[in-house]
């Protein structure tokens, strides 16, 4: 699932130097933006436009009170427009410089959601390990984002086993510890600009180059690292 960008001048080398500027306070600019845009693609991440932050912590949605500003695709039609065709992800970062984008989780990927300082921890201890660790994004609003292959989608319904860590952007407050984002879902994909005048963002920490793992290799680390992290803060 890896993706080839090119030569050292290319797209790989564009992505290679923003990886390593890009951080919490740092956004890129419109070449690098794209650029990120379209090493996500190419390494099977379907995309589709997200809101923005606008004036006063608000959203550039028209919605009054936008429950989740910032945060959520612009189409209710997220998931049949999600793709990775490298000419549409062109025109739409061209035509909304300003506009995040989502990735749809349960197509090709799924997205291991945790709490920060535990995700922190079990990278760690992952790394330490050998094991092979994926796409790391780390959110400003506090959570770690760990991208593996999905689940599959299966033909036949019945062949699909539910997961009680599911999560769905409408359950995203059900789920305060390990959020399992796989179809029907999606997450911010970096860069993404969040709410506030701090600079916050999505940003890779491990970016879009390593190829997706099994997500049952990483599971049962990140859930002992976020048990760990609800009896320490009594969550």
């Amino acid at each position: 699932m890896s993706a080839e960008f090119g030569g050292p001048i290319g797209l790989r080398g564009r992505l290679a130097r923003w990886l390593r500027g890009s951080g919490p306070t740092q956004t890129a600019d419109a070449g690098g933006r794209e650029a990120l845009l379209l090493a996500a693609a190419g390494a099977g991440l379907p995309l589709a436009p997200a809101a923005h932050p606008a004036a006063d912590y608000r959203c550039s949605c028209d919605r009054v009170g936008c429950p989740t500003p910032a945060r959520h695709p612009v189409s209710f039609a997220w998931q049949t427009q999600s793709t990775t065709d490298r000419a549409q992800i062109e025109r739409w970062a061209r035509h909304q410089p300003q506009a995040n984008f989502i990735t749809a989780t349960g197509m090709t990927h799924d997205v291991l959601d945790v709490p920060l300082e535990a995700g922190r921890e079990a990278l760690d201890r992952l790394l330490g390990a050998g094991v092979e660790v994926g796409p790391v994004a780390e959110s400003d609003d506090g959570r770690l984002l760990f991208f593996t292959l999905t689940r599959g989608t299966p033909e036949d319904e019945d062949e699909w086993w539910p997961c009680e860590l599911d999560c769905h952007p409408e359950t995203m407050d059900e789920h305060p510890g390990l959020r399992w984002h796989c179809r029907g879902s999606y997450v911010l994909v970096p860069p993404a600009r969040l709410p506030g005048d701090d600079g916050r963002s999505v940003h890779w920490l491990r970016g879009p180059e390593h190829p997706l793992p099994d997500p049952l290799s990483l599971l049962e680390t990140l859930t002992d690292a976020c048990a760990r992290h609800v009896e320490a803060f009594g969550l």
